[in-house]
């Protein structure tokens, strides 16, 4: 009979009295009890889970585009590009939970529902915070977070400066091309228009994309951030109407015609507009 394998015997450390251990290291035991269902049915810890380690995934998110921002910023591209892979990939990652989540029925749902109260997904401010970081500066949005002094103060901080777009035009700007007034804008919290100049500045870089190959391979690494990102919402809406049909969100939102709605908003329109006239 074979003995039992023992790592100990290689050397594997067994032994974590007054040592740093795996489960200590990442704080397991406050992570792990942080699941506080509030009725008895047996698929709120699913619910509950899903939306924790999507927004462990969005802070991460939010960590990386930070970083690129910085980054891009900076001139500093090529780290830049491998933060926008990581972010893209991290919607991915969002993208397959949802397969998760679908496993539950309308019936299973409703056992639970009731215990959510006014609580929605349209209110977390991660989210938020990573539409902010990115472009897309609804400022009515700030509104769910009011009761948040610390939180609202975090949104406006990323409101005060250039989002990830914003730093991509300033690019360009540097590197010598026409982008209008997007070129003296000094004020980042509203919204900004679709800008002819930009197309115009993006269809010269994917015309000639061996001359501007740095530039043209931004575009695309934000093209796939956005993709993905469009993925992730597309599959919200579906599991939400596969889960609750058309009621109304526990928020107070239309659920699915908000939802659907969320799918219109584009974050790098000149992009993706700059393909219809290649």
């Amino acid at each position: 009979m074979t003995e039992p394998y023992d790592p100990q015997k290689e050397g594997a450390q067994m032994s974590f009295k007054d040592r740093m251990a795996y489960g200590d290291y990442l704080s397991l035991e406050r992570i792990l009890n942080a699941q506080e269902p509030l009725s008895d049915a047996h698929d709120e810890m699913l619910f509950i889970i899903q939306h924790q380690t999507s927004e462990l995934w969005m802070k991460l998110a939010i960590h990386e585009l930070r970083s690129a921002i910085a980054a891009i910023r900076g001139d500093q591209l090529q780290p830049a590009f491998k933060m926008l892979t990581r972010v893209a990939r991290i919607f991915e990652q969002l993208n397959n939970a949802w397969d998760v989540l679908r496993t539950m029925t309308p019936s299973e749902y409703s056992h639970f529902r009731d215990a959510l109260g006014q609580s929605s997904g349209f209110q977390s401010y991660q989210y938020r915070a990573i539409e902010f970081l990115a472009g897309n500066r609804n400022l009515a949005m700030l509104n769910p977070h009011s009761h948040r002094p610390e939180v609202l103060a975090g949104l406006e901080d990323i409101l005060s400066a250039p989002s990830l777009y914003d730093e991509a035009l300033l690019l360009l700007h540097r590197n010598g091309f026409d982008i209008g007034e997007e070129a003296e804008r000094s004020e980042w919290r509203s919204a900004r228009s679709e800008n002819p100049k930009v197309v115009e500045a993006w269809k010269a870089i994917y015309a000639d994309e061996e001359k501007y190959w740095t530039l043209y391979e931004l575009a695309e690494k934000l093209v796939d951030f956005e993709d993905y990102f469009r993925r992730w919402r597309f599959n919200h809406v579906t599991t939400v109407e596969r889960v609750i049909g058309l009621k109304r969100g526990t928020g107070g939102t239309g659920g699915v015609s908000y939802l659907r709605r969320m799918l219109d908003v584009v974050l790098f329109p000149e992009l993706w507009n700059v393909r219809t006239v290649l």
